[in-house]
């Protein structure tokens, strides 16, 4: 009929996956705020949908240098000559290609040709055609030579991993080789999601049994280092279930939960989570406290305040005090101290880059100098509303020495009245042992690590104020 207006087809898993892609390289958007709100708009997509969207945006950012390896090594001009829109459509296809073998190669190039054809024509749809269609008969090509990992590991660490040169070299001056290699392997792993039982309502094992009843084909394990956490695969759209709406579980990485039984909570006490975020610790800390302590949780961001006060409120906690706080700056004069305060720091983010493989993108080796010296000043900030006799303990989500060891080694220097105390304090049902560096001025510091621990790549110290 005239004047009725076309129903637009209905958006693909492949679709999304481009338009968040585009979202996070051109506009610089974090990916899981993007896909978040991306999958938000299209309720009715299916969870094996949204489940592949995920996978093509993730398995993308992770693989991104391996994936323009393999298309510039067939593409004349290479790959930094294309569109952007072209770009991230032979990226897709060939990560499909190259990493997904449940996806028909035919479909994989169909889906881009197309994609290119709306794009930019005809022309980008011939090249994306022949393109992928020499990918999926010969698959990655072998120029220049494939590195080998026995005798060029930092080049391995670049080529099939896809660190940046200064993050190879990095990891090699951190970590054997055999552990660099495990690492970077890690990096670009899919991470399963991480859920943490709310033990103010339900314990782990009875939490396993319920949710395996809502959705049976998912994969639910307990957690080796972190003693609520479940690893969970197969498991689309958490917030969905009955047992999200009845605040049994939140979202959280297993090295996060330790980061939160290494701090500790007991009923009265006054804590300060400094730079809380979305409130994931500070709903971990009031738990680990039943309920009774004073929990102040400080962020410069209202919008994450906000969003804490939300989560608290959903887990049925008693409400924390929300403060807004620059924490690079000293905080309100008469601030009252604390029994416990636990800072986990901004930082370089490199423990956590298969859940952000984004910051891939973006970080540079300058950036640790910067990052560093923030720390420093956040932790003397905090070192001023430490009780005397009470605990202040330092986090970063990487691995780097600047940002861990050198930070704190800084900081107990100017303040001597404060000394490292073993992460065995904490007691509790975490294994210390396979977590706490063993040795050096540092022993007794909590590392976790993904290829190790399935856990996202912390470092953590506790520190006794002695004053």
């Amino acid at each position: 009929m005239t004047g009725e207006r076309e129903t637009p087809p209905p958006l693909t898993p492949r679709d999304l996956a481009r338009g968040v892609l585009a979202r996070v390289e051109r506009d610089g958007a974090f990916a899981a705020r993007a896909l978040d709100a991306a999958l938000g708009r299209v309720p009715q997509m299916a969870a094996a949908d949204r489940g592949l969207a995920t996978e093509l945006v993730y398995g993308v950012l992770r693989r991104r240098a391996r994936l323009d390896r393999a298309i510039g090594a067939l593409a004349h001009k290479g790959i930094d000559a294309l569109d952007l829109e072209v770009r991230i459509a032979l990226r897709v296809g060939a990560y499909q290609l190259l990493f997904l073998d449940r996806i028909p190669a035919y479909a994989a190039v169909s889906d881009a040709v197309e994609a290119c054809k709306q794009a930019k024509g005809r022309g980008a749809a011939g090249f994306a055609n022949a393109i992928l269609r020499k990918l999926a008969r010969a698959g990655e090509p072998d120029v220049p030579p494939w590195p080998d990992p026995n005798t060029d590991v930092a080049m391995h660490l670049e080529v099939a991993v896809g660190f940046p040169d200064w993050l190879a070299r990095l990891t090699l001056a951190e970590l054997p080789v055999a552990e660099a290699i495990a690492f970077g392997d890690a990096s670009v792993a899919a991470a399963p999601l991480t859920l943490r039982a709310n033990t103010a309502r339900i314990g782990r094992d009875p939490l396993i049994e319920r949710l395996q009843q809502e959705r049976p084909d998912a994969t639910l394990e307990p957690s080796p280092v972190a003693p609520d956490a479940i690893l969970a695969r197969r498991f689309e759209g958490p917030a969905t279930t009955a047992a999200w709406r009845a605040g049994l579980f939140a979202v959280q990485d297993a090295g996060a939960q330790v980061i939160a039984e290494l701090c500790g909570a007991a009923p009265g006490e006054r804590i300060l989570d400094a730079c809380a975020g979305v409130g994931g610790k500070t709903a971990h800390l009031m738990a680990l406290a039943q309920g009774s302590a004073q929990v102040t949780a400080a962020d410069i961001s209202d919008a994450k305040l906000r969003e804490a006060a939300r989560t608290l409120q959903r887990l049925g906690l008693g409400p924390a005090t929300m403060m807004k706080a620059d924490l690079t700056v000293p905080l309100p004069a008469g601030t009252p101290p604390f029994d416990r305060v636990l800072l986990d720091a901004p930082c370089s983010g490199l423990g956590v880059l298969r859940r952000h493989p984004e910051a891939l993108l973006r970080r540079t080796a300058a950036d640790l100098t910067a990052l560093a010296a923030a720390q420093r000043g956040m932790l003397a900030t905090l070192a001023s509303v430490v009780r005397p006799g009470g605990l202040l303990v330092y986090v970063v989500c990487t691995f780097d020495r600047a940002e861990c060891e050198d930070v704190v080694t800084a900081f107990l220097r100017d303040h001597p009245r404060f000394r490292v105390e073993p992460a065995s304090a904490a007691g509790g049902r975490v294994p210390w042992g396979r977590l706490m560096v063993p040795e050096g001025p540092l022993a007794g510091a909590v590392r976790t690590w993904p290829q190790r621990d399935d856990a996202d790549g912390f470092f953590a110290v506790r520190l006794r104020f002695e004053g």
